[in-house]
């Protein structure tokens, strides 16, 4: 009997972990950086041990450091969660001859299933359905551009050892073949420290449907249905469904059998999760197995009923599964999509700073799964997903209505997120009738300033110069002073705008240019502002930190600096010619030299952040006047990089 569990994990997914743990009479153990040592994971558990510094290569990467944690703490069992060293056929040996469980399947299949070229190789021969391509040991440039004559275009570069997207190109033709695999090689290596490379042929606007598989040591496999992960943006999921609009129950079989096969055929223990595209005409070809929980398991627990943390404790400790194939139902639809610290409007750029407030929505048939709180604050060091927010209903449409509705009662006051682009998509009508595939982010949505709620109008504005004009503890709000009229400056994004507010007793009158509103002020306090307007009470959450104010209503959020009592002052603004770093990372590339004509939107720098490339782009037409960013540079974020003169010859 297991009676110690450690997580070798941060974030959401330790925090998912250890609740189920808890709940199955284990003793917890988080293992923490330096950077998370007030972390919710870390005060959740029953113990906690450092294991090292923020950069996640000298702790939760440190096998050695989280092995030690659990001699220490007398862990019988470790959990890996997902990323880091989950899918680390090495972590996994050095547990077993520690005389440690690992929560995870054995090292042999973790090894196989970690490459693309071998796992492809196993599943033909297993009968599982792949798409066609190259994935022979010689994967040299040459042979790669050798094989992709041979194959066709439009192919995908697909890193052997790669995952989430990273290492992945889509050629269209022969002149983009050579710089598209030199990317995807440098990609690789900075993701996984293996270039190796494999080529398959494209499958156009395919569903990414993907089976959630579980297998014992007593030769027992099962599959709990499907998920469908088509809508993603660069191959990284966004939204996650179960079941699939898309899958037939006749479809859903056949694609369960073969992820079945695929299990038995590498010797499966616990959880994982057989990917495959599944073509216009329903033709479905394995894409790859990854062995480990995945990040959007919720969706399956929800139509299933079960735990799948719990199944994955229960096969740890030697027992069979918990159901047979023929006791597994699925009821109802769920539907998750994945909350990020992110500027959609700015290439989806990760960011950092304070979580002054976060408050989940709560209501029936919601799930949030995260790892932050109010006050926690969001840092460079690992991946900004703030939660993953799921919805169940009895049919699909209830499901995203209840969706949409917990994403716009949220609250985030603090960092940009893409909560407003994530509820525009639920909303879509492509997606509301199932016919999402891989490109409708592409074709639906493009990266502008439109995939960020509008700019605040008079309505908003007014509620903002209600918490100016009358403080936080609403006093003013109650004096018999008579009416006067006062400027107030606001910056509300790329804009700055002068209202002039009237305000009498609880009565405010907002004027800006030719529009007014007025309401009046029912109360004013701890944070929750109700004003009856045009006859209708209405409830609006705010939080003021210094100058900037954020508010919530209407299902809309946005925020205001208040500029009234500022002077006057220049500041380099888009088009200056400063371009500066949007986020801590290190340079793996500069494209350009001093005295180099470029043009707007020409990539100067490439930025490796959070395991990603990040392209740092000219903000104007100009001359590079100087470069101060060189190749492996450390740097941090609004660092300058590389200045541009407006004189052009």
């Amino acid at each position: 009997m297991l009676k110690k569990l450690l997580i070798a994990n941060r974030g959401e997914i330790a925090v998912r972990v250890i609740r189920t743990a808890k709940a199955l009479g284990y003793r917890t153990v988080a293992v923490y950086s330096e950077a998370d040592a007030q972390a919710m994971h870390t005060e959740l558990a029953d113990e906690a041990v450092c294991i090292g510094p923020a950069q996640v290569a000298a702790s939760y990467l440190n096998a050695d450091a989280i092995l030690d944690a659990a001699r220490k703490t007398g862990a019988d069992c470790i959990h890996p969660g997902y990323g880091f060293l989950s899918e680390n056929a090495g972590f996994a040996n050095a547990c077993k001859d520690a005389g440690i469980v690992f929560v995870g399947p054995p090292a042999s299949a973790i090894e196989l299933m970690g490459s693309k070229r071998r796992s492809k190789i196993a599943m033909q021969k297993a009968g599982v359905p792949v798409v066609p391509g190259y994935e022979g040991d010689n994967a040299g440039d040459d042979e790669l551009i050798a094989a992709a004559a041979d194959i066709g275009y439009p192919l995908m570069i697909k890193a052997s050892a790669g995952g989430g997207g990273r290492g992945m190109r889509l050629v269209n033709d022969k002149s983009e073949l050579a710089d598209s695999i030199k990317r995807a090689r440098s990609e690789s290596k900075q993701a996984f420290g293996d270039d190796e490379l494999i080529l398959e042929k494209a499958v156009i606007e395919p569903r990414h449907v993907e089976i959630q598989v579980f297998a014992d040591r007593h030769g027992n496999a099962v599959y709990l249905g499907e998920r469908d992960c088509s809508v993603q943006r660069r191959h990284q999921k966004v939204v996650e469904e179960a079941p699939s609009p898309f899958v037939t129950p006749e479809l859903r079989a056949a694609m369960g059998d073969a992820a079945v096969k695929a299990a038995l055929a590498c010797n499966y223990e616990g959880a994982g999760t057989v990917e495959f595209l599944v073509d216009k005409d329903r033709n479905f070809y394995f894409l790859e197995m990854n062995t480990r929980l995945q990040v959007e398991h919720p969706v399956t627990e929800l139509i299933t009923g079960q735990d799948l943390v719990a199944w994955q404790l229960t096969v740890a400790e030697g027992l069979p599964l918990p159901l047979a194939q023929n006791d597994i139902e699925l009821n109802g639809h769920a539907i998750e999509v994945r909350l990020y610290a992110e500027d959609p409007s700015n290439g989806f750029t990760p960011q950092t700073g304070p979580l002054h407030i976060f408050q989940p929505a709560e209501a029936e048939g919601l799930r949030f799964d995260t790892g932050v709180r109010s006050g926690d604050e969001v840092t460079p060091h690992y991946d900004p997903m703030l939660a993953k927010v799921i919805a169940w209903g009895e049919n699909r449409n209830e499901a995203r209505r209840r969706l949409i509705r917990a994403l716009e009662d949220t609250t985030v006051f603090g960092v940009t997120t893409n909560r407003y682009f994530l509820s525009r998509i639920i909303a879509d009508s492509s997606f509301g009738a199932g016919e999402a595939t891989t490109a409708f982010l592409q074709q639906a949505f493009s990266e502008d300033p439109s995939l960020q709620p509008a700019k605040p109008q008079i309505r908003q504005l007014a509620l903002a110069a209600c918490v100016l004009a009358h403080g936080a503890n609403g006093q003013e709000a109650w004096s018999n002073a008579p009416a006067t009229n006062t400027p107030m400056k606001l910056d509300i994004g790329d804009e700055i705008v002068e209202l002039l507010v009237q305000s009498s007793g609880n009565s405010l009158s907002c004027r800006l240019g030719d529009e007014q509103h007025a309401m009046v002020i029912s109360s004013i306090q701890d944070g929750i502002l109700c004003t009856i307007d045009n006859g209708i009470r209405q409830r609006c959450q705010y939080h003021r930190d210094g100058d900037s104010l954020y508010l919530q209503a209407f299902g809309e959020s946005w925020s205001v600096t208040d500029l009234t009592h500022q002077p006057a002052a220049g500041a380099n603004g888009a088009g200056s010619g400063r371009i500066q770093a949007s986020m801590d990372g290190a340079i793996i590339d500069v494209l350009v030299e001093a005295g180099q004509t470029v043009r707007q939107g020409e990539t100067l720098v490439i930025l490796e952040a959070m395991k990603m490339e990040h392209p740092v782009k000219a903000d104007g037409d100009g001359i590079i006047a100087q470069v101060l960013a060189s190749k492996g540079d450390q740097v941090k974020r609004q660092q300058l990089l590389v200045e541009i003169s407006r004189t052009t010859e």
